[in-house]
């Protein structure tokens, strides 16, 4: 066979071959190789690396990380008729407190936000009484809160009331079945009435948990 031929019998299979080949990727396949894009285009030396060299994918494996841990929230003690009594965390010190929303309200105002009457204990503050008003106080605003015993002065701020007395609050809860809170609202007057039926034994249940003179961690 002459040189020619031989050359030209070359060309016809290699011709052949290249024909029952596809001449386009499928496009998940291409989407794959372009995610290994780096390996193929990458400009470093081409090379193989010695026999004793560890596979780079070896030597970069980091352990996955951890997530994070969420901040701890409230944790309910329990639920005593009306009140609820329940746990948080506070500058890294456990607080306790018991509350109830009101029952009634007169009159009801558009708008407004959850009233909530709360009793808080802290390692450094005892028998915190506070009132959220689902609104905010006018400067200087003064609130009447009245039980079947005794009639107790609230000042304010911003959205919340507190108990000028909050021992002596505690003691007429204590003896009670509710206690009216007289609010001056944005317009006029509002009243707040909250159950005491559960107080006591919610009190008893925070205070046990959150002892005077002991920072609870």
């Amino acid at each position: 066979m002459t040189h020619r031929r031989l050359f030209a019998a070359r060309a016809t299979r290699i011709s052949a071959a290249m024909r029952s080949c596809p001449s386009a990727l499928p496009l998940g396949l291409f989407g794959l190789l372009l995610a290994a894009a780096p390996v193929w285009g990458a400009t470093t030396p081409t090379t193989t690396a010695p026999a004793t060299a560890a596979p780079a994918t070896t030597a970069q494996a980091k352990p996955p990380a951890k997530p994070a841990t969420p901040p701890a929230g409230p944790k309910k003690i329990g639920t005593f008729d009306d009140w609820t009594a329940a746990t948080n965390k506070e500058g890294g010190q456990t607080v306790c407190y018991a509350f109830t929303r009101a029952q009634a309200s007169t009159p009801a105002l558009a708008g407004r936000g959850d009233v909530v009457l709360t009793v808080t204990e802290r390692p450094g503050g005892r028998d915190a009484v506070a009132i959220s008003a689902g609104f905010a106080y006018a400067a200087n605003a003064a609130v009447k809160v009245k039980t079947d015993t005794a009639e107790f002065d609230f000042y304010t701020a911003q959205r919340s009331a507190f108990a000028r007395d909050g021992k002596a609050t505690v003691q007429a809860f204590q003896k009670s079945k509710q206690a009216v809170a007289q609010s001056p609202a944005p317009k006029g007057v509002v009243a707040d009435t909250f159950s005491l039926k559960g107080f006591s034994a919610a009190y008893a249940a925070i205070v046990k948990t959150c002892p005077a003179g002991k920072a609870s961690q």
